[in-house]
C-alpha cells in the first residue's frame, strides 16, 4: 500500500490474486460527472444531427418534385398537352376524361384517377377503422389480460407483412373469393384492393387507438363503475368519447396510409383508369400510376413532368386531410378540457 493509501492498479490486481482484502481504486464522482456530461452532450448532437437530417432530407425531397411539375405550369410546349385544364376539366372528343398518356394525341385526365384513388380509400377506411377501433376497445376494457397479451402482438404482425406479399394474396385468393361469392365481371376492382388495403391499415389505427383508450385515467372508469354503469356503458359512454381526439389522430393517419399505399392497388385493383362510381369495375391510384409509368417514361417529357404533378398533388391531398384532422383534434381537446 502506497502512502496515500490507495492502492495502485497493478498493486490491486496482485493483492487481488494472492487473495488480500484489498478495494479497487475509486472512482472519483468529479470525474463520473465530467464523462457523464460528455456523453449526454454527444448524444443531444447526434439526436439534433439527425433531425435535422431528416428534416433536410424531407424538404428537398419535396423540392426537387415541385421542380419536376412546375413545367406544366410554366412551359408553354407541355402546357399544349398538359396543361391544367387538361388535367381537369373535360376533352371535346369522347370519352370527356380519360388517362391515355401514350395515345394521339395524349389524355391526361386526372378525374379516373382521381376517383379511383378515392373509391379504394374509402373503402379501406370504413372496412378497416370500425374493426380496429372495435378491436382496441375489446382489448382494453374486457379482454383478460392472458388473451390481451394474444391479440395485440397477433394484430400488430401486420404491420410486418410487406404489402406485395398481401398484394399477392389478394391477387391470387381474395379476388377468386369474391368473384365466385359475387359474380362480379371485374375480377380485379375496388373492393377487391380496397379490402387488401384495409389490412395494411388496421394495424396503424389499433395501436393507436389501443394506446387512446389504456390513456384514459382509471379514475374515470371507476366513478362510472360507482355510480351504477355497467362495463359495456362504461366503454361506450365514457371511454369512448374521452379518447375521440386519438381515435380521431389514428383515423387521419390511417387514411394517410390508404391514400399512399402503392403495391396492394398495384396488384389488386385491375390498373384501369375507369371515371365511374362502381365499387365492381376495376380503377387506378395515383400512386399506382406513379409506380407502373415512371421508370418507363421519357425524361423531360409532357409524361415525365404530368407524373411528377401526380406526385405533388398526392401530397397536398395527404397534407390538407392531415391538416383538417389536426385541426379537429384541437378542437376535440378543447371540448374535452372544458374551453369554448
Amino acid at each position: 500500500m502506497r502512502a496515500g493509501g490507495v492502492l495502485s492498479h497493478a498493486e490491486a490486481v496482485s493483492a487481488a490474486a494472492h487473495g488480500n482484502d484489498a478495494v479497487a481504486p475509486a472512482v472519483s464522482p468529479l470525474a463520473r460527472k465530467s464523462s457523464g456530461a460528455a456523453s449526454d452532450l454527444v448524444a443531444a448532437y447526434l439526436i439534433k444531427a439527425c433531425a435535422c437530417l431528416a428534416i433536410v432530407s424531407l424538404v428537398l425531397i419535396f423540392v426537387f418534385i415541385g421542380k419536376e411539375a412546375l413545367p406544366v405550369f410554366t412551359s408553354a410546349e407541355i402546357r399544349q398537352e398538359a396543361g391544367v385544364g387538361e388535367l381537369f376539366l373535360p376533352a371535346a372528343e369522347a370519352p370527356a376524361f380519360a388517362w391515355q398518356p401514350v395515345s394521339e394525341p395524349p389524355r391526361y385526365s386526372l378525374l379516373p384517377l382521381l376517383a379511383g384513388t378515392l373509391k379504394v380509400t374509402v373503402i379501406a377506411v370504413l372496412a378497416a377503422i370500425p374493426l380496429a377501433i372495435a378491436a382496441a376497445l375489446f382489448t382494453s376494457e374486457f379482454a383478460p389480460a392472458w388473451l390481451r397479451e394474444i391479440i395485440k402482438p397477433v394484430i400488430e404482425l401486420l404491420a410486418g407483412i410487406p404489402s406485395v406479399v398481401i398484394g399477392f394474396f389478394c391477387l391470387m385468393v381474395l379476388a377468386d373469393w369474391l368473384q365466385q361469392a359475387f359474380g362480379w365481371t371485374f375480377r380485379l376492382n375496388a373492393i377487391t384492393a380496397g379490402l387488401g388495403l384495409s389490412l395494411a391499415v388496421i394495424p396503424i389505427v389499433y395501436t393507436m387507438a389501443e394506446d387512446a383508450f389504456t390513456s384514459v385515467p382509471r379514475a374515470y372508469r371507476e366513478g362510472s363503475l360507482a355510480m351504477g354503469a355497467s362495463r359495456w356503458q362504461t366503454a361506450w359512454r365514457i371511454v369512448l368519447p374521452a379518447s375521440s381526439a386519438g381515435l380521431l389522430a389514428a383515423c387521419v393517419l390511417g387514411f394517410g396510409r390508404a391514400v399512399g399505399e402503392t403495391m396492394i392497388v398495384l396488384m389488386a385493383s385491375g390498373n384501369s383508369a375507369l371515371l365511374s362510381l362502381s365499387p365492381t369495375e376495376s380503377i387506378r391510384t395515383f400512386s399506382a400510376t406513379i409506380a407502373a409509368e415512371l421508370g418507363e417514361v421519357v425524361v423531360g417529357s409532357s409524361h415525365y413532368h404530368v407524373l411528377f404533378f401526380i406526385g405533388a398533388f398526392l401530397f397536398v391531398l395527404t397534407f390538407l386531410a392531415n391538416l383538417a384532422g389536426h385541426w379537429w383534434i384541437g378542437r376535440l381537446q378543447r371540448r374535452l378540457q372544458g374551453a369554448t
